[in-house]
């Protein structure tokens, strides 16, 4: 499948393949006449970068954490230390957007309550 076929067939940006063929992690992805042609293999890579992305990873993490992931050692703690810092760092953000419904919801209380 070319570059354009898998980013159409399954929604992935051009600029997430270029950053997965740049980083030279697609050992299966070849050039055939011109054009990378992606295998299974490296649209199931894709779909773990695509979901890194999702949460919040920026390129380089994705990076990082895909080699400890293709690695041929067993990289799963620096993984998952990887994952409870972005979990960590998500939590922290709904904590504050917490507190800034809470500030709404007061003033809000408080405007209502002074008309009355």
């Amino acid at each position: 499948m070319t570059k354009e076929e898998a980013s159409k067939r399954y929604q992935i940006p051009i600029e997430i393949l270029n950053e997965y063929e740049g980083w030279g992690l697609c050992g299966t992805v070849k050039q055939v006449m011109g054009c990378w042609q992606y295998d299974d293999q490296d649209l199931e890579r894709l779909s773990v970068i695509m979901a890194l992305h999702d949460m919040g990873f920026a390129a380089d993490e994705v990076e990082s954490y895909m080699r400890l992931l293709l690695s041929q050692a067993d990289t799963t703690p620096e993984r998952m230390r990887m994952l409870e810092r972005r979990r960590n760092a998500a939590l922290d953000e709904i904590h504050l957007k917490e507190r800034q419904l809470q500030r709404l919801d007061y003033l809000r209380y408080k405007m209502r309550t002074q008309k009355a």
